[in-house]
């Protein structure tokens, strides 16, 4: 009986020692991970580079403009110091970089005839060692510092003395001048220039200028001291231009618009994220029927399609409008690739002698040759 048992379990063991050895196979087979070799690259995208040049009026009120109606009759003359920015000029240019949501990895054989460009974007595919196209990259500027336009101020400027001779009832001391009797000398001084030059012009001068361009500089010079005079009334305005680079990269969201910058009479450009200024918005419109009609074509009834991981994209030409309080104040026309569609370069092109170059600013084919 003895004997019997221990046969018994001589059996069991016999038989569960390849079970075990086996699942323990299995389970070890099971965790170690199968990996993949390749190469990994990106398409490109393009971004907008949009360049913005801002003027800055600084309004400085004359000394006399409470007088303006009174003495000249000129209507509404600001009397308080202000300032205003306005938008002068908008550039748009396009640059061209690495795609974070389409980076792709080349494996197989196939990973080894691919040729990259410097920032990692698919340039081509069996191109062999040729000098392959690639994009330039562009220095952003931000001037911050403002252009000046040096024109000079009240603060120095003084046409008549303060004191004028007195008389018999101030015992013939010096009176000091009001601000409205210096007032009536400077509009005296204006009349007087226009009436000397209306003489001139109507013949009506008891002596000619000796030739006629010393006639012209007499009448510039006229209208020179009437200006200033009159600046005495009006104010002046003096300006300052600021050009400031902004970097953008369209995304899906700016079909509807997106916020570029912003803008504030008070500031001149702001950030996007400031929201002292009202939004300079953009908007991007492409044809979305070419897309379309490019997906349909480009699918591949290949159940391997794409297994080599090699993808080329076609990229759309879209309209970028920049829109300020309603009203477009730039608009240009460029292609953006991340609007087009990603489509798989066809397996049986990655052998068999082909070779093919793609447009690395955009991730579109160049050209498919065979050697």
């Amino acid at each position: 009986m003895r004997i019997m048992r221990s046969i018994i379990l001589f059996l069991a063991v016999l038989f569960a020692v390849p079970a075990l050895g086996q699942r323990r196979k299995q389970s070890d087979e099971a965790s170690v991970p199968a990996f993949t070799e390749g190469i990994t690259y990106a398409l490109p995208r393009s971004g907008l580079r949009i360049y913005v040049e801002a003027s800055k009026e600084i309004h400085e009120p004359g000394p006399y403009a409470q007088y303006a109606t009174q003495l000249l009759g000129i209507e509404n003359v600001q009397n308080k110091p202000s300032v205003k920015w306005s938008i002068t000029d908008v550039e748009i240019e396009s640059f061209s970089e690495p795609d974070p949501n389409h980076v792709y990895k080349a494996i197989g054989e196939t990973a080894s005839l691919i040729s990259l460009t410097p920032s990692g974007c698919l340039a081509g595919i069996n191109t062999g060692s040729g000098e392959l196209f690639t994009v330039s990259d562009r220095t952003l500027t931000y001037i911050d510092k403002p252009i000046r336009n040096n024109s000079h101020d009240f603060s120095r400027f003084n046409h008549n003395p303060e004191y004028t001779r007195g008389d018999s009832t101030t015992n013939f001391r010096p009176v000091r001048m009001s601000t409205e009797d210096k007032a009536v000398e400077a509009a005296k001084r204006i009349l007087e220039s226009r009436n000397l030059r209306y003489q001139m012009v109507a013949g009506l001068m008891d002596e000619f200028h000796p030739d006629g361009e010393a006639y012209r500089e007499s009448l510039r010079e006229l209208k020179k001291i009437e200006e200033g005079y009159l600046s005495l009334f009006t104010g002046k305005a003096r300006y300052e231009k600021q050009r400031i680079g902004i970097n953008f990269i369209p995304t899906a969201a700016s079909e509807k618009g997106e916020v570029a910058f912003r803008f504030s009479e008070e500031s001149g450009v702001l950030p996007s994220s400031n929201v002292a200024g009202k939004p300079v918005m953009l908007r991007v419109e492409h044809d979305k029927e070419f897309a379309s009609k490019f997906s349909k074509l480009a699918s591949s009834q290949n159940p391997d399609a794409g297994e080599s991981g090699l993808f080329y994209r076609m990229p759309v030409t879209v309209n970028v409008n920049l829109i300020y309080e309603l009203n477009t104040i730039a608009s240009t026309r460029i292609v953006l690739p991340q609007f087009g569609q990603v489509a798989p370069i066809p397996e049986e092109m990655l052998i068999g002698g082909y070779s093919i170059e793609i447009h690395p600013e955009t991730g579109a084919i160049k050209s498919v040759s065979k050697e």
